[in-house]
């Protein structure tokens, strides 16, 4: 099977379809650590990435600055995908819904700060803030849209209906949901995705990278001389135009594993066969 290469974001941002996600990379004390997060940023650009997503979330702020000191000035065709909504707290899992229009202007200026940019060409909405109507929240980002401070919007973490609403609003770019080939239970949002022509970034793409326990990903990746986690990102690839997935990691290796995924061909019998891998079978 021959799976497109380039997905156009908001139909006109054309990106590489498999992206990298930043989440794990963090400014380290020890010296050597953070040379070699900084390495890992580097080495996802030249093996041919445009397209990376970070969040405050990830570090409060940290990752994005990683980013930037790892590849700022940005190539041309690189796209810095970030993420807005939630703010650090002391109580509870650590972070609180932030969808405050109010606050989410002030969230957009300091990622531009700490990204050394003049314009998010792609900005998502962490979660949803339950306490703010729909509404308020992606209108507050389209006027952010319209005053050139972003390109394009996303949401993450949002159902169907929940993504028909802010439709309704402005458009939306791309959706960033939990989903792999163990784990489909968003199915019904990739699919509203595809008839709207939004892409749709899985976020834990590889399941946990315990893939290659399940007999049947094992089987397909050996015949296919590749990696368990080659095949179920080849899977992705091949599943649906509009996904493009966006694994992350800490290491070069893994990173060159995950984009090797690239080059993988799935046949159609293979991708049948890992198609009726049980959806609820989750690692």
């Amino acid at each position: 099977m021959t799976a497109p290469t380039t997905f156009r974001i908001g139909g006109d941002l054309e990106v590489r379809r498999l992206g990298f996600g930043a989440m794990r990379l963090r400014p380290d004390p020890d010296e050597k650590a953070h040379v070699a997060h900084l390495a890992v940023a580097r080495r996802a650009v030249e093996l041919g990435v445009t397209l990376i997503d970070t969040a405050h979330l990830y570090g409060w702020g940290a990752n994005e600055e990683l980013l930037a000191e790892a590849l700022h000035p940005y190539p041309d065709d690189l796209v810095i995908a970030t993420k807005v909504g939630i703010r650090h707290t002391t109580a509870g899992e650590g972070w609180r819904h932030a969808g405050d229009p109010a606050d989410l202007r002030v969230q957009v200026d300091e990622a531009l700060r700490r990204l050394r940019l003049d314009r998010i060409e792609l900005l998502q909405l962490h979660r949803l803030d339950p306490a703010v109507p729909i509404p308020d929240q992606v209108g507050a980002l389209r006027d952010l849209r319209d005053e050139g401070k972003v390109g394009r919007i996303g949401l993450s973490e949002v159902t169907a209906a929940e993504l028909a609403q802010a439709q309704a609003v402005v458009e939306i770019a791309s959706v960033q949901n939990r989903y792999n080939l163990l784990d489909r239970e968003y199915e019904p949002v990739l699919k509203a995705c595809e008839a709207a022509g939004v892409a749709f970034l899985p976020w834990r793409p590889v399941a946990a990278g315990q893939s290659g326990a399940r007999a049947e990903i094992a089987a397909v990746a050996k015949e296919a001389d590749a990696t368990p986690t080659q095949v179920v990102l080849a899977w992705l690839l091949a599943h649906s135009p509009v996904i493009v997935p966006i694994p992350g990691t800490t290491s070069i290796v893994h990173l060159e594993e995950n984009v090797g995924a690239n080059a993988v061909r799935l046949t159609q019998e293979q991708y049948d066969r890992l198609n009726r891998v049980a959806a609820t079978e989750t690692p």
